[in-house]
């Protein structure tokens, strides 16, 4: 895994305009960043990105086996009561998902770790799966690249084989998300590109548009009734609207589907380090309500985890990264070692739920940047990868977006 140093498309503005790349530059600063790309040998991508990411989907699919046959399990992970029975009838029912991405710690040389898995509303899902290989065509036509480099991004055709496998042709699915967000749209306007180019007619309505019938259907701005609904809506927001006592009622499928509640929720991680401790794609991790006090000095773990966190103790003493359970961008993410805070993002949206602790792995740093890899995950297998990289340790809404290329 290197990092080159690679000239700029001289029409790159052009370039993001023509297909509505709109936020390729925000604040001042690039989002897009193409002056420089990260290098991967076949090996690294094959052995050490997408065998691990589509083992890590296998054990997530497991975890939350067990996590919605254990009603305490879902309280923990900030399910309300009231929906703990659409979540376990969501998964028992085996309820269909397209997407997600997982966030990796990776510098080409150990085996990736994983961070987290936001598995229901990701974004840079068109800049993964389109503006990077329309890069990488340009380059290697302008001959800026090797001969025969390639990229691992099949994310496109992986959605829209997808598509196929779950719905009949012309089946009419619905996408929504928040109004006047570029990046949202991006996100749900790949989606919708790829339910088209399967067969499928694609309408989008404005989420704060959407309504619900006298018969408790769920309608778009058109008051057409939703089938099947995409929403870049957050489980746990929907979840808390007045909106969800609907749902069950309503005939209508989602995408993601509700079991992914526990799936985009970092109470995740210590449920995999219980179930499958040491497993070498995994840091140690647990509630933080359980540990916190043998993370001063002479406090001990609860019973319950005090054997495993045992083992790990002084790795934790020495560093850790406090999260809460929902939370996007970095948002209320602090680290902290030897006892100190070193750093914490400037978000405090998501403060207010419970926590988990991780372990400390920290990013690589190339040219006083930090990358953290995407591994998306279509249906159950990875399709392709995404990098984001900061000067910060935390990765943030505002972090640049860097294409990759394999070559040797």
């Amino acid at each position: 895994m290197r990092k080159i140093t690679l000239p700029e498309r001289p029409d790159l503005a052009a370039k993001a305009a023509d297909v509505g790349f709109t936020f390729a530059h925000m604040h001042g600063e690039p989002y897009w960043d193409e002056t420089t790309a990260y290098q991967f040998t076949l090996a690294q991508i094959e052995d050490d990105l997408e065998g691990p990411a589509t083992e890590l989907h296998a054990m997530v699919r497991q975890a939350v086996d067990r996590i919605v046959a254990d009603p305490a399990l879902m309280t923990r992970l900030g399910i309300p009561q009231a929906h703990h029975a659409l979540i376990a009838d969501s998964w028992a029912r085996s309820e269909p998902a397209i997407y997600g991405r997982m966030d990796l710690v990776y510098d080409g040389t150990g085996p990736a770790k994983l961070l987290e898995y936001n598995a229901d509303t990701p974004t840079s899902l068109y800049e993964s799966a389109a503006f990077q290989w329309q890069w990488l065509e340009d380059q290697l036509a302008a001959g800026h690249l090797p001969t025969g480099a390639d990229q691992f991004n099949g994310i496109h055709e992986a959605l829209v084989e997808r598509f196929r496998e779950l719905f009949a042709p012309n089946t009419d699915i619905h996408f929504t998300a928040v109004a006047n967000n570029a990046e949202d749209y991006a996100t749900v306007e790949s989606m919708a590109w790829a339910a088209r180019e399967a067969g499928m007619g694609a309408h989008y309505t404005d989420l704060d548009k959407l309504a619900v019938s006298e018969k408790g259907q769920f309608l778009d701005a058109e008051d057409r009734v939703i089938g099947t609904l995409f929403k870049l809506y957050p489980w746990e927001d929907l979840l808390a609207d007045d909106y969800a006592r609907h749902i069950a009622g309503s005939g209508c499928m989602f995408l993601e589907p509700a079991w992914k509640a526990v799936v985009s929720n970092k109470g995740l991680l210590p449920v995999l380090w219980e179930m499958f401790e040491g497993h070498p794609n995994l840091l140690p991790a647990f509630f933080a309500d359980d540990v916190a006090p043998a993370l001063v000095e002479n406090g001990q773990p609860d019973p319950s985890v005090a054997q495993a966190f045992g083992r790990v103790a002084d790795q934790f003493r020495a560093a850790h990264v406090v999260k809460p359970i929902f939370s996007r961008e970095g948002a209320g993410v602090v680290i902290v070692e030897n006892g100190a805070v070193t750093e914490a993002s400037d978000n405090h949206d998501y403060d207010g739920h419970a926590r988990i602790v991780q372990a400390y792995h920290p990013l690589p740093e190339f040219e006083g940047f930090r990358p953290v890899i995407g591994a998306w995950i279509v249906g159950d297998a990875c399709a392709g990868i995404g990098i984001r990289e900061d000067r910060a340790r935390i990765t943030q809404d505002l972090s640049r977006f860097k294409p990759h290329f394999i070559a040797g």
